[in-house]
């Protein structure tokens, strides 16, 4: 993947994870599960559960998704998310984006998303992703982009983008 093709706003920047930023996605999961912290319980048993998700999701990722690349977004160099990318021979799937809350509300992952569309508009790849189905604000975005859902397994709705759609979002 050529970084100088991703198209970002001013100060925003995508790198490759590196060990050293562990910590900084450890945060960003934990910010993500709030709903684990309405669980009746200890704050120590509902932390150590939490960890436990950020273990067995990164476990997950590296089978399910075997060639998929990390990165670390950041705002004027400071880390602001990450997002997990699996680019495969004809498909790009979206595998996690993620925003540290202060970051919320910005346009930060729209603007990660489109640079990743943009390219796989350029390779003629279509782009998938996974969202809850209770996530209302995520699947507007997506909706909004071109994304259509292709299925919906459980709490999950499969949507699918396709680059003759990129007319509709670089315009």
């Amino acid at each position: 993947m050529n970084f100088s093709e991703l198209v970002l706003p001013k100060g925003l920047h995508v790198r490759m994870s590196k060990p050293s930023d562990s910590g900084f996605l450890q945060r960003v999961h934990n910010e993500k599960r709030d709903d684990l912290r309405l669980v009746e319980g200890e704050p120590d048993f509902i932390e150590s559960l939490i960890e436990l998700q950020f273990k067995a999701m990164n476990q997950g990722y590296g089978e399910q998704f075997p060639n998929a690349m990390y990165f670390i977004i950041e705002k004027q160099n400071e880390p602001i998310g990450r997002a997990v990318i699996d680019f495969s021979e004809n498909q790009v799937h979206l595998v996690d984006l993620a925003i540290i809350k202060k970051a919320r509300g910005n346009g930060f992952g729209e603007a990660v998303l489109r640079s990743f569309m943009h390219i796989a508009g350029k390779i003629g790849a279509s782009m998938s992703l996974c969202v809850l189905s209770h996530n209302f604000a995520a699947k507007r975005l997506y909706l909004r982009l071109g994304f259509r859902v292709t299925s919906i397994e459980g709490p999950s709705e499969k949507m699918m983008w396709y680059p003759q759609a990129a007319s509709k979002i670089y315009v």
